[in-house]
């Protein structure tokens, strides 16, 4: 499968920091990534494990047609360090019209024990290019699950505020857990 790699909605698609960077994703990383939600789905909106088929179908008949369209519901890239990859995530649930998007992003899970703090704030800071400057989004936000309190403290240091804490919001391992959501205002 051959990926056009580039969105249209962009005038650059490839965002760098020192040794890392983000680009369109990959047809080439499905797998990696299919594992890594797999591994981590305890925090995901997703409700079962991911075949490859599943994966497969995903990405020939959404993510593709996501780089045709003028403004897509979502803009998912590949996070590379050296070139290899080692995450992925992007903007989801783009609210064009209100100028706000969710910021979704998973590491490859070996990495989360030592590296959690350093990924999630270099991912941001490349994402935060993308919506808050080229895109001009007035306001990027996470929405977590209630089970990783430490990203919290990552979130904060990024200049991330608690927006809105949604009780009792989402049901996972037969109890109800709270959804915490941080959010960053264009300045």
């Amino acid at each position: 499968m051959n990926f056009k790699n580039e969105y249209k909605c962009l005038s650059q698609n490839k965002f760098s920091n020192g040794e890392y960077k983000i680009i369109p994703i990959r047809f080439e990383d499905r797998i990696d990534i299919m594992k890594w939600r797999n591994e981590q789905i305890y925090h995901l909106r997703q409700d079962k494990p991911l075949t490859e088929k599943i994966q497969e179908k995903y990405f020939t008949q959404i993510v593709l047609k996501l780089f045709q369209e003028k403004k897509p519901n979502q803009l998912l890239f590949s996070f590379l360090k050296n070139e290899k990859l080692i995450g992925y995530g992007g903007l989801v649930h783009i609210n064009w019209i209100d100028k706000n998007a969710e910021v979704s992003f998973i590491m490859n899970t070996q990495l989360e024990k030592e590296n959690f703090k350093s990924h999630w704030i270099t991912f941001l800071s490349l994402i935060e290019q993308i919506g808050l400057e080229k895109l001009k989004m007035h306001k990027l936000y996470i929405y977590a699950f209630d089970l990783r309190p430490h990203l919290y403290d990552v979130l904060e240091s990024a200049n991330y505020f608690k927006d809105a804490v949604l009780n009792q919001h989402c049901y996972f391992n037969k109890q109800y857990l709270d959804v915490v959501i941080y959010s960053k205002l264009k300045s």
